[in-house]
């Protein structure tokens, strides 16, 4: 429901807005200036296209057991392609023999992760298994309490997967998209 999910994520947002609040946010934003270039920000955009990306596709085939969720992971380009550097998706919480159950596609985007204490009302909502992005230790094991499965798809190859999708269709347009800072390239405009 959403008034308990409002209230578990209330403490955690301003616990990351204090986090936050000693960073120089104008600094790459005044070095663009300097440099005459464009700049936009898009990551959590990005970040909601592959969670689109990854809810429209688990839906559509409804997974029966982990190791299936995974196999199907792994089959995605951006994924595949971290696996050979052992950075790929991982279970975290689960094994692959359990039953999936709903499966929420849940922390994928939203810039960090949620309040370890949000995991057994989850649990009491009826989602099974939850894919995101990346997991600390305290809500692995709020995770493991509540008997949740998790499977942590990777941070590098989630962000690429987002950002691929906004690249393709700026490619589309006819621009030359040349990667770094570790993305992932995966066109699917071929």
């Amino acid at each position: 429901p959403i008034n308990i999910a409002e209230g578990l994520m209330k403490e955690r947002i301003e616990e990351v807005a204090r986090g936050v609040n000693r960073l120089n946010h104008q600094r790459t934003v005044d070095t663009a200036k300097i440099l005459g270039f464009n700049l936009i920000c898009l990551h959590t955009a990005c970040d909601n296209l592959a969670a689109k990306f990854l809810k429209d596709k688990i839906e559509k085939e409804k997974f029966e057991r982990l190791e299936d969720l995974m196999s199907f992971l792994k089959e995605i380009s951006e994924y595949k392609e971290a696996l050979k550097s052992g950075a790929g998706p991982k279970i975290f919480v689960g094994s692959e023999e359990n039953r999936c159950g709903k499966i929420s596609v849940a922390e994928i985007t939203g810039g960090t992760e949620p309040s370890p204490k949000i995991y057994e009302k989850i649990a009491q909502a009826g989602i099974g298994t939850i894919v995101g992005m990346h997991m600390g230790e305290e809500s692995r094991k709020e995770a493991e309490i509540s008997n949740l499965n998790i499977i942590i798809a990777g941070h590098m190859s989630s962000d690429s997967l987002g950002v691929n999708l906004f690249l393709d269709e700026l490619e589309k347009k006819g621009i030359e998209i040349i990667p770094c800072s570790g993305l992932i390239r995966v066109s699917r405009n071929k």
